[in-house]
């Protein structure tokens, strides 16, 4: 691989999105409001990498396979460690619960079909409502991240966050059934 590929400004994007994951969990052994402000505004600028990195390396045609490998593995690794801290802090608890697991388990199914199916050769491209399920994950996590810090500001922050985890998924579970019903047909022919 080419040294100017692997440091582009995109997959430095990227990189750093990967490094945000660990900072986002380190603010959770913290007590106290600010660990809860500074988690969110790590994770903000994450998110906002998440479109600026493949927007750049296509307007700049600096697509690469390193990135278009690591890219999705970034956002799984933000969304999955943030619910995962979430929940152990207890800020997503009881029956929020279910979305949380519906969201990771959709993850790693998909993961797993896009590398069966990228073994076959079959690309499955991500739709416009996929785009949008991650973005109602990310604004779901960031009300979450905020947490009971925001709700001394804006009294239904925490609550915001709940409601916005139950609608990505939903919208996670209608987005999978499509990648399974796209892959599908090449799983049976196998």
């Amino acid at each position: 691989m080419k040294r100017n590929v692997a440091l582009s400004l995109p997959n430095l994007l990227t990189y750093g999105r990967i490094l945000a994951v660990p900072a986002v969990a380190f603010c959770f052994y913290f007590e106290g409001t600010t660990p809860r402000w500074i988690a969110l505004g790590i994770f903000i600028v994450a998110a906002i990498t998440d479109f600026f990195d493949g927007y750049l390396a296509r307007a700049w045609q600096q697509q690469s396979a390193l990135g278009r490998m690591l890219d999705p593995i970034a956002d799984k690794l933000l969304v999955s460690v943030s619910l995962l801290m979430l929940a152990a802090d207890g800020t997503i608890g009881g029956w929020s619960l279910v979305a949380a697991i519906i969201i990771l388990c959709r993850e790693i199914l998909v993961s797993g079909l896009r590398e069966f199916l990228a073994e076959l050769q079959v690309s499955v491209p991500v739709t416009k409502l996929a785009k949008w399920k991650t973005t109602v994950q990310l604004v779901a996590i960031a009300f979450l991240l905020a947490g009971p810090a925001g709700d001394t500001i804006f009294p239904y922050t925490t609550l915001t966050g709940l409601i916005a985890l139950w609608l990505a998924a939903t919208l996670t579970l209608y987005t999978g059934y499509d990648y399974f019903r796209a892959g599908i047909g090449h799983l049976i022919t196998e």
